[in-house]
């Protein structure tokens, strides 16, 4: 776990140290690395080789004046694909997931295979829900959280809060023809009271044309931490089946 410059910028990292198959975790926004490396990793080391890395303004890794926007992330997550030097599987959680679609429609040779856990293909797929500021229930313990992590230290926390906030009302906006031309082999999960709409869920995986569906009970967007073991052994049997699945009678497979 280092820092390097990512397209001119200080990043934070964890490279995979083995040569195996690497699986790239994308985290949420206003988050970091750490929790999927925590919740998902321990779940893949018999396999895979992890990597990760906190986005600008996330994390352990600096923030710039930029806004924030989903192109900006996907092209960091690139240049960190290109610098491990092979395609890798992406596992994304809510931005991180955005951010993985992203990646697949602007450089689909990078990417072998993708698990989308509660991402949203279009801004207007979430249900209704209060901003986050600095006047919400839990934003102090947040901030302090925040604080301990970021280089910019406690009294950034507002003006990541506002941009990530101006983020999610301006994007994504992409198209059901876009989420049609991916071609990538994609898990899409979501908790059955999850953020993000079931029916915005479902029409992107009827879009995809290589896309699985997975849909937990009892869970919500924090599905991978409500339901850790039943989470990874469904991500691992999808990284590792053959392709495509053999079922008993198929219809959109056919």
């Amino acid at each position: 776990m280092s820092y390097i410059k990512l397209n001119g910028h200080k990043t934070w990292v964890h490279l995979p140290k083995k040569t195996n198959e690497v699986v790239l975790l994308l985290h949420g926004g206003l988050s970091s690395s750490k929790s999927m490396l925590t919740n998902v990793a321990p779940g893949l080391a018999s396999r895979f080789s992890v990597a990760a890395f906190d986005r600008r303004g996330h994390g352990r890794t600096a923030d710039t004046n930029e806004r924030f926007s989903y192109i900006a992330m996907a092209e960091e997550t690139i240049a960190l694909i290109r610098l491990i030097g092979k395609p890798v599987h992406l596992i994304g959680f809510s931005d991180g997931g955005n951010t993985a679609i992203a990646v697949a429609l602007k450089s689909p040779d990078l990417v072998k295979r993708m698990v989308l856990v509660g991402a949203n293909w279009n801004r207007n797929g979430l249900v209704p829900m209060s901003q986050f500021t600095p006047t919400s229930v839990g934003f102090p313990e947040w901030a302090s959280h925040y604080g301990t992590m970021s280089p910019d230290g406690v009294e950034h926390a507002k003006i990541v809060v506002a941009k990530a906030e101006e983020l999610f009302a301006r994007e994504p906006i992409w198209t059901l023809e876009q989420m049609a031309t991916i071609q990538t082999p994609t898990l899409i999960m979501s908790g059955d009271d999850d953020v993000v709409r079931l029916s915005h869920t479902v029409q992107l995986y009827e879009a995809m044309p290589n896309a699985q569906l997975c849909v937990l009970p009892a869970a919500t967007h924090s599905l991978v931490k409500e339901h850790p073991k039943l989470s990874m052994k469904i991500i691992n049997q999808f990284l590792k089946m053959s392709l495509p699945p053999a079922t008993l009678y198929p219809q959109r497979r056919k």
